[in-house]
């Protein structure tokens, strides 16, 4: 196997259509002696596995049999790479020039930094951030997951001022730059996740062991978003409400997940009842199937966890109160207005 210090990996599926749009500002912005991008292709049915091989074949192609998923795919593609750092890379991204190596460089420089991120920007509307990501990954202590300039359904115009260095709690799998050894060490992306949520479960898992999440945006990428599920999906809803409660399940201190787990229960439940009125039968029904799922694999959820790092966290890039009532009630739209 080749030994590169940076692998920029996409997960492919049916994605020909991203690959031929946004595949050459990667090799343009990426390739290097010291960077190599791969392509693992999950099973695709389109024509991307063609359209690499005779437009990019100066990208490695790893192909695997079917839809493993993004957590399975992953895992089983950076098994097969030899490398220092991981960049796990959407097909629906445009990189900029000089974008990894701000943040490399900060790794090289910081021991204790498992993963990092880029900056993310909308590809459609370039004025603002980019719903999944923006400018750094936090929860609040139910576990909804809202960014730094993306809070619920607003999504900041990007002026600078989420332009700082700081640690966060997750960074987005859109563009996740993480330390290949301890990718490996815990296991990799949990894959009874499938897809959503899997990269705030790896870093939350990372910070349990006392390491570092960091946005860097000097580093700055475009995301198209919702380029594989779309948001309006019953089974993206599913897989959300699902492995949010996976998410608290795993990670939670053990004084805690009654009390949570029974709140997101009641608040789900509130959620149903919204889409019930609003006649999103599809949506409805996908809660209902995503706590089933949760209530048949609590078991073997509660064996992942690793209860002597758990009961010692404190992550002050938890928010301490609940972001849909501070959102909603206390009209705080915008990250700054926000109290940790």
């Amino acid at each position: 196997m080749k030994k590169t210090k940076t692998a920029i990996v996409i997960l492919n599926w049916n994605g020909a259509k991203f690959l031929k749009k946004f595949l050459p500002s990667v090799i343009k912005f990426s390739q290097s002696e010291e960077n190599e991008i791969i392509v693992a292709d999950n099973g695709s049915n389109d024509n991307s596995v063609n359209l690499l091989k005779e437009n990019f074949p100066q990208v490695r192609l790893i192909l695997f049999d079917k839809n493993y998923g993004f957590t399975g795919g992953y895992n089983k593609a950076l098994q097969q790479i030899d490398a220092k750092y991981f960049v796990l890379l959407n097909s629906d991204v445009e990189v900029t020039k000089n974008w990894i190596e701000p943040i490399i460089s900060m790794m090289d420089a910081d021991k204790t930094i498992a993963a990092a991120m880029p900056k993310i920007i909308s590809y459609e509307k370039q004025c603002c951030f980019e719903y999944a990501g923006a400018s750094g990954g936090y929860i609040d202590k139910f576990g909804y997951p809202f960014c730094r300039g993306r809070i619920i359904g607003t999504t900041e115009e990007d002026t600078g001022q989420h332009d700082s260095i700081i640690d966060i709690f997750w960074a987005s799998g859109a563009a996740m730059f993480v330390r290949a050894e301890l990718y490996k060490k815990l296991g990799g992306l949990d894959r009874d996740f499938f897809a959503h949520m899997e990269e705030i479960d790896l870093c939350w898992r990372f910070k349990n062991l006392g390491y570092r999440i960091v946005v860097n945006p000097k580093s700055v990428v475009y995301h198209v978003g919702g380029g594989t599920l779309p948001n309006n999906s019953p089974h993206k809803i599913y897989l959300n409400y699902r492995n949010n409660l996976f998410l608290l399940l795993k990670n939670l201190p053990n004084k805690n997940i009654i009390p949570i787990i029974f709140s997101r229960l009641v608040l789900d439940g509130l959620s149903g009842i919204v889409y019930l009125a609003g006649f999103k039968f599809n949506f409805f029904f996908a809660v209902i199937k995503a706590h089933f799922s949760f209530y048949s694999k609590i078991r073997k959820t509660l064996k992942k966890r690793d209860k002597n790092i758990v009961n010692k966290q404190i992550h002050k890039e938890i928010y301490k109160k609940s972001i849909v009532f501070s959102y909603f009630f206390k009209k705080k739209t915008t990250f700054n207005k926000l109290r940790f």
